[in-house]
């Protein structure tokens, strides 16, 4: 298993002010040591004053106080002087189980339902985006972020990619379902609601009125198919007879909608969306139909140029603050952020949603995220490990070095006195 490399550039930093640090607490038991011995050659001599046995004590306490600390100090990181003593270098040996202990920890105490679930609640989230939303600078802040966003994908996405993509999950989708089953059901829907009849009726007012036009056409069609030998008089009755009858005709469809014209508009549309549906022919009639118009260039080349122009419009949309798109996302956040600050039952569902699927999440993945810590942990090399975690925290570790020498050098002095005082 490869080992994950941990130091960066703030590293050496750190390494010089441990480093000052470990000198200045050596530096303690150094001056500690040098009085100790300082105090035993003042009390081989004959006369020595009084003083010199409390400081003495002081100085032997302090010794044994910074020594222990710095064992136990050391022991944290490495082998104290190399030695193999137990239980040293314990971030080395214990690192994979500091790494479970670490994700236990954070699993119990910040991945627990009820401790995120109570800290969304409280937060009030929903109120607070709202009042931020529904600040108009904010609000145009955002669109601008979400124009240059925009911008940026449509920037970096490859021409070729997006048509391609297009071509295939709507053309060619397109092309590849039948057209008659879906086109005979939604059909039939639409008869079955009747919105068949205002269409109808377009067509016998439409066709009333191309009637009360059609004299000439219908005299010239008369002239053109009748025997040469009548007068044209004869076509001309004809005609105006036809035309009278052609208008009468029209008049009655488009004024009784119970015309026989109309209901075998209705019977034929309801027949045509059942064959659409169920025959065969029919079907195969539309399959054909559809060949032709995918096969058609314009569609062929329909997902480059849709793509094009969505492309073109963005584009223009983006960089310019007046445009119809920043303005309408600027006045939907102004709007929404509205709506958050005053309906409370919306800001009570956006909470419900957002505990919901916080407790979903850890339900479901907290093991998957506190494991993710223990692994990664436990792929770290563990003597760069302990140099990493010691450079993060063995500046602070210093001070205990520092006051054991202190402390102990106190309490030795009290001891003495105490005893002094007690025993003479």
């Amino acid at each position: 298993m490869g080992s994950v490399q941990l130091m960066d550039l703030d590293d050496d930093a750190k390494r010089r002010d441990l480093r000052r640090m470990k000198t200045f607490a050596l530096g303690f038991l150094l001056i500690a040591a040098t009085f100790y011995l300082y105090c035993r050659w003042l009390e081989s001599m004959d006369d020595t004053a009084e003083w010199v046995g409390f400081a003495r004590a002081a100085a032997e306490a302090g010794v044994v106080g910074g020594l222990a600390d710095w064992f136990a100090v050391t022991a944290l990181f490495k082998r104290p002087m190399g030695l193999p003593i137990p239980h040293t270098a314990l971030i080395k040996k214990k690192k994979d189980q500091l790494g479970e202990s670490l994700g236990s920890f954070v699993g119990s105490n910040f991945l627990s339902r009820d401790v995120v679930t109570q800290r969304l609640q409280s937060a009030g989230l929903p109120r607070r985006a709202g009042e931020w939303l529904s600040d108009p600078v904010h609000a145009e802040r955002l669109s601008k972020e979400a124009a240059t966003l925009l911008r940026a994908l449509v920037v970096v996405l490859r021409d070729e990619d997006v048509q391609q993509v297009i071509d295939q999950t709507l053309v060619r989708k397109l092309a590849d379902a039948k057209w008659g089953p879906p086109l005979g059901k939604i059909l039939e829907e639409l008869l079955e609601e009747n919105r068949q009849l205002p269409v109808i009726e377009l067509l016998c007012d439409r066709a009333y009125q191309w009637a009360l036009g059609s004299q000439e056409t219908i005299d010239r069609v008369v002239t053109k198919d009748s025997p040469s030998w009548p007068p044209k008089v004869v076509d001309l009755l004809v005609g105006e007879k036809i035309h009278r009858e052609l208008v009468e005709f029209a008049w009655k469809v488009r004024a009784d909608p119970d015309h026989e014209v109309r209901q075998a508009i209705n019977t034929f549309l309801f027949e045509f969306a059942h064959d659409l549906q169920h025959d065969e022919a029919t079907i195969a009639k539309a399959e054909r139909i559809k060949d032709e118009l995918m096969n058609r260039r314009e569609v062929a080349s329909l997902a480059s140029a849709a793509w094009a122009l969505v492309k073109k419009m963005i584009l223009e949309s983006v960089d310019d603050p007046g445009s119809t798109l920043r303005l309408k996302f600027r006045d939907w956040i102004l709007d929404f952020g509205e709506r958050l600050k005053e309906d409370s039952g919306l800001r009570a569902k956006l909470d419900r949603w957002m505990t919901e699927g916080a407790g979903y999440v850890i339900d479901n993945y907290a093991h998957e995220i506190t494991g993710l810590i223990s692994d990664t942990v436990a792929k770290w090399d563990a003597e760069e490990a302990s140099t990493k975690i010691e450079l993060q925290v063995g500046r602070d570790l210093q001070f205990i070095r520092i006051n054991g020498t202190v402390v102990g050098a106190l309490a030795g002095l009290t001891i003495h006195s105490i005893t002094h005082v007690i025993f003479g």
